[in-house]
């Protein structure tokens, strides 16, 4: 059977899963973490929870965590997977990240996400909040209307690089190695080192080439006695 490249997942986690998913890439909450989780999958249903379910709190750790930590997203996963939704409120959200993010140029794709009418985020008394306390800074001029205090900001609520950088395997690798697909890959085989190019393509998500050039890669890596190693790899012990 040919390669096909996985489509990304929009499957919302339920609350516990996602609490779960957003304490392993950094958020600190009141729950275990899950340290391999997905990065920009875990930062598009925290969107979703916010913006379709009303947890502002988790829409404001996220746009907290994007300020911190957006240089290591994988741009390219995170705009697949908001142009995959056709939720208006959640491509307004994003486009007025990446407006807010503008110097981030890899973000650029997704100021264009929502194409209509300024939105609200609150359902009811977002104008009269805005005329008391004015907008929220990080979102003026974007589609998204978002009153002055309705977000929490709270980056002491974020986990920094340094710390981050500890305890996810995803995240580390893009450290050393960048956001990139690569980097992905590397990640699902320090988990799973046994799966074939094919499948660790899809697992990440990435092209064949991508995935089979990295497994190849990773292979030789392990082949190297530990001590000789430029950095750990967890799956060897």
């Amino acid at each position: 059977m040919a390669y096909k490249r996985r489509k990304a997942s929009l499957a919302q986690p339920d609350p516990v899963e996602l609490a779960r998913n957003m304490a392993g890439i950094g958020m600190i909450l009141a729950s275990d973490r899950n340290e391999w989780a997905p990065i920009e999958e875990t930062l598009l249903h925290a969107s979703v929870a916010g913006l379709e379910h009303g947890d502002l709190r988790a829409l404001g750790l996220l746009t907290d965590w994007m300020e911190v930590h957006h240089l290591r997203v994988n741009a390219d996963a995170l705009v697949r997977l908001v142009l995959a939704t056709d939720v208006p409120r959640i491509r307004a959200y994003w486009s007025a990240i990446a407006l807010w993010l503008s110097r981030d140029r890899r973000l650029d794709r997704l100021q264009h996400a929502y194409i209509g009418p300024d939105i609200d985020l609150l359902d009811v008394g977002t104008p009269f909040h805005i005329m008391r306390k004015g907008q929220d800074p990080r979102f003026v001029g974007s589609p998204l209307r978002v009153p002055s205090g309705a977000l929490r900001h709270r980056p002491g609520d974020i986990e920094s690089p340094e710390s981050l950088v500890r305890h996810h395997a995803g995240y580390r690798n893009r450290v050393i190695m960048g956001p990139t697909w690569r980097s992905d890959v590397w990640t699902v085989l320090e988990k799973s080192p046994e799966l074939c190019a094919a499948d660790a393509a899809r697992s990440a998500g990435c092209s064949f080439a991508t995935a089979w050039q990295t497994v190849r890669d990773f292979a030789l890596h392990r082949s190297i006695p530990p001590e000789g190693r430029v950095f750990h790899d967890p799956s060897s012990t």
